[in-house]
């Protein structure tokens, strides 16, 4: 189960990103379903498992768009937005510069979307999922489903790509937090003081990944005990990235979060799901646009 943003992105190619008031022609466009908790939720599917999106969508052309995209790539879309609801998703404009496959991107994220409750159908299907991924771009979503899954003994991975109040309130409720490299709660400076902010609301794994970096986890022990103090920064377990051609990077934080789901959901450890998270983002990273890559993964 993936709850969290759905957008449309709108993907162009370029040589070189434009200047002010400076127009360039992309060598490549894109349309495709886009957000982090969609894009992971397509992973998850490419991987083999059975995906479930719950998002806001509502209803007209681009909802449309968005809906069609995720059901070819086997993902069930669970709209919680009313019937008939005047809402439009939101779309990204994204640019991915070719030589580096660095990406700049702008988008509206949730803003304008109502901030719903799950619905008790979506309650009632949680028992039966192996994992929970969320975003918190929806924050009321994410904390019921957290709550949800949590009592359920449901693992529920959070994904932080940027920081947010809610993740202070689904903290207590997280079983695996994987960050991205810049992501620092208030007074926060380092990844360090992220997993040790995160850890100390009761967090028992956390991840964080560095684009080409190693990956970094900090977990508690056997015993329950943590494996160090508030003093993290030379306690965390690394993982290795391979170093590979990047064409376009678009997406790859988010297939990490889709794979590491993946494995957790599968009975892996944090280190193990890790790993496959490396795995599958290195191959994402190496391939053009939003969806061609995951050929890869059905080999």
């Amino acid at each position: 189960m993936f709850a969290g943003l759905a957008t449309l992105d709108v993907v162009h190619h370029v040589h070189r990103p434009p200047g002010p008031d400076e127009k360039v022609t992309a060598t490549a466009t894109y349309v495709a379903a886009g957000g982090p908790a969609a894009n992971a939720a397509v992973t998850f599917a490419a991987l083999g498992g059975r995906a479930v999106l719950t998002t806001v969508l509502g209803s007209g052309a681009v909802a449309d768009l968005v809906r069609a995209d995720l059901l070819r790539y086997g993902v069930e879309v669970l709209d919680l937005a009313l019937p008939g609801t005047a809402l439009t998703p939101p779309v990204s404009a994204i640019t991915v510069t070719a030589g580096t496959g660095e990406r700049s991107v702008v988008g509206s994220d949730a803003r304008g979307a109502p901030d719903v409750e799950p619905s008790a159908h979506l309650l009632a299907r949680l028992g039966a999922a192996d994992v929970v991924l969320l975003d918190g771009h929806h924050p009321r979503l994410a904390v019921g489903i957290a709550r949800a899954a949590h009592d359920a003994g449901v693992p529920v991975v959070v994904d932080l790509g940027r920081w947010k109040p809610v993740f202070d309130d689904l903290a207590p409720l997280t079983t695996h937090a994987v960050c991205s490299a810049g992501v620092r709660p208030p007074g926060a400076t380092s990844a360090a003081d992220t997993a040790a902010h995160l850890r100390r609301r009761g967090v028992p794994v956390v991840v964080a990944t560095a684009g080409a970096g190693p990956v970094r986890l900090w977990s508690v022990m056997p015993d329950g005990e943590p494996a160090s103090g508030l003093d993290l920064a030379d306690m965390a377990v690394l993982v290795e990235v391979p170093t590979v051609p990047a064409v376009d990077t678009l997406g790859a934080g988010d297939a990490f979060h889709g794979a590491y789901a993946f494995a957790v959901a599968h009975g892996a450890g944090a280190v193990e799901a890790a790993r496959l998270g490396v795995e599958v983002a290195a191959e994402r990273v190496q391939h053009a646009g939003p969806r061609a890559w995951l050929a890869a993964l059905r080999r």
